[in-house]
């Protein structure tokens, strides 16, 4: 299957056999930052990048330890997003103040904060795996002013189960010679696992609105009970 990658996105392309060698690395990291950390990379690779750079570290084609490249990995992850909060929290209420916005109006800032008070932990670490949500979400969540402490702790554990969890995933996957021969098509499912909650909080939130539009209620307000009433009935 050919990739579905250009080369200059395709992890298996610039992380094999690069010119850089094992300062390649510094590469991965320096994208993950990118990535999670400013808006104008939420095009770049992220878990296939992860999953490859494992898997080429496991299998000697990158000579580099694993665990220290995990570690510089995680780090990336945990600064980036710190940035992307950083730029929310700095830009964003100057952009949502103005009176005459019609894009960004302040309500929306206080639903997303209440939101992300009642469900921020969960929403921030699942954002990680989901393409293009995690560079944008550290910047909402910076928005909605989410207390500092919290949003930490939960970019800590984010960085350390994305981060770590899906290299180490591709070094142990990569010992098996069918995972490195089909690598096209292990990125192909990575994405699509990714993109699978999004379809599911696109379906719950349009549900939502038109509940709150039958019953005449705040749209926000429905979606955080919907949410609330999942968590209620795993009980």
């Amino acid at each position: 299957m050919a990739s579905f990658l250009p080369d200059w996105l395709n992890p298996d392309v610039f992380l094999r056999d690069s010119p850089l060698g094992p300062w390649v690395v510094l590469l991965v990291c320096a994208i993950v930052f990118a990535e999670t950390g400013l808006l104008v990379g939420f095009f770049l690779p992220g878990d296939s990048m992860l999953f490859t750079a494992g898997l080429l570290v496991s299998t000697g084609a990158i000579e580099f330890n694993l665990w220290a490249m995990c570690a510089m990995i995680i780090v990336a992850a945990i600064i980036g997003n710190q940035t992307g909060y950083l730029i929310g929290s700095k830009a964003g209420p100057a952009i949502f103040n103005k009176p005459d916005s019609r894009l960004f109006k302040k309500e929306n800032v206080e639903s997303a904060h209440a939101f992300f008070e009642k469900h921020g932990g969960k929403a921030l670490i699942l954002a990680r795996f989901v393409p293009i949500i995690r560079t944008f979400v550290p910047v909402i969540v910076g928005v909605a002013q989410m207390d500092k402490r919290k949003f930490f702790l939960f970019n800590v554990i984010g960085a350390v189960l994305w981060g770590g969890g899906v290299t180490l995933l591709g070094a142990w996957l990569g010992q098996f010679e069918w995972v490195g021969n089909n690598i096209d098509i292990i990125f192909i499912v990575i994405v699509l696992i990714s993109v699978i909650p999004i379809f599911i909080e696109i379906g719950r939130g349009f549900m939502a609105k038109r509940r709150a539009a039958a019953e005449g209620t705040d749209p926000v307000e429905e979606f955080i009970e919907e949410h609330e009433g999942g968590k209620h009935s795993e009980h």
